[in-house]
């Protein structure tokens, strides 16, 4: 069986959590450039960055979790946990990813 997409094949589990992981990439760099004095331009480069890829994020989340790509709990941490901190979102991709991957337990692989 074929894992769920979202508009028309584009959007997939895998592409999201790699969306997800570059999303937290440019939201650390962002905290270290905010750290570091004189870096104003880099500042509001990451800045304009984080707040689009947020609102990426979150469109993609929700109209995933609609098509059965994600679960909601997860949509619902990218989409509101991710303005402020996308590690959440990240962390909820891996738990996921994870938890997907484990074969379900039967009556014949418990034995």
């Amino acid at each position: 069986m074929s894992e769920p997409t979202a508009l028309g094949g584009l959007v997939t589990f895998k592409r999201l959590e790699v969306l997800s992981f570059c999303h937290s990439a440019i939201y650390l760099s962002l905290l270290t450039v905010w750290l570091i004095p004189g870096l104003h331009g880099a500042e509001l480069v990451l800045g304009w960055c984080h707040g689009i890829g947020w609102i990426l994020m979150s469109t993609l989340a929700l109209i995933s979790a609609r098509a059965g790509v994600i679960s909601f709990r997860l949509a619902v941490l990218v989409a509101v946990v991710g303005g402020i901190g996308p590690f959440a979102g990240t962390a909820g991709f891996v738990y996921e990813s994870r938890h997907r991957a484990k074969p379900p337990v039967t009556a014949a692989t418990a034995r």
